[in-house]
């Protein structure tokens, strides 16, 4: 699969199972309607699957000028942090404004969703990676 495709297909597939999880999770937590936890669940998978189309591109990019190729726990935990952090940079104040609450109580909310993507990402992309195998950023190089 090429690069391009293979991260549309990662990101499409990342998204769908989020907005699964986390829309009947929202309207629980904040008592919202269903309608209205699947459109901020919509909205905020529209700003991440942007993002995570992004990230991963430049994610690759740097991976593949590593001398240590493959994706050990420890890089998968900063692709999981690096994704996380720049995500809630542009989520909070979308929480903010669509549950009508202030930005510290948004970033509250972020965080503890956070905790979860935190785990979902690093465990979604290894079975990703199972299922369509590895970037060819992250395979080893042939021996000369």
């Amino acid at each position: 699969m090429s690069p391009r495709n293979r991260r549309i297909v990662q990101a499409v597939l990342y998204e769908s199972v989020a907005i699964a999880i986390v829309t009947p999770a929202l309207g629980w937590m904040f008592n919202e309607p269903m309608g209205s936890a699947l459109g901020l669940s919509v909205a905020m998978s529209t700003v991440a699957l942007t993002w995570n189309y992004l990230f991963n591109w430049f994610f690759e990019r740097w991976e593949a000028r590593q001398v240590v190729r493959g994706r050990s726990l420890a890089r998968r935990v900063a692709h999981g942090i690096g994704f996380e952090g720049g995500l809630a940079l542009l989520l909070v104040p979308l929480v903010a404004h669509w549950l009508d609450m202030s930005y510290w109580n948004a970033l509250i909310t972020d965080l503890g969703l956070l905790l979860f993507f935190l785990v979902y990402t690093m465990v979604f992309t290894w079975v990703f990676d199972r299922v369509f195998g590895l970037p060819a950023s992250a395979l080893p190089t042939p021996a000369s």
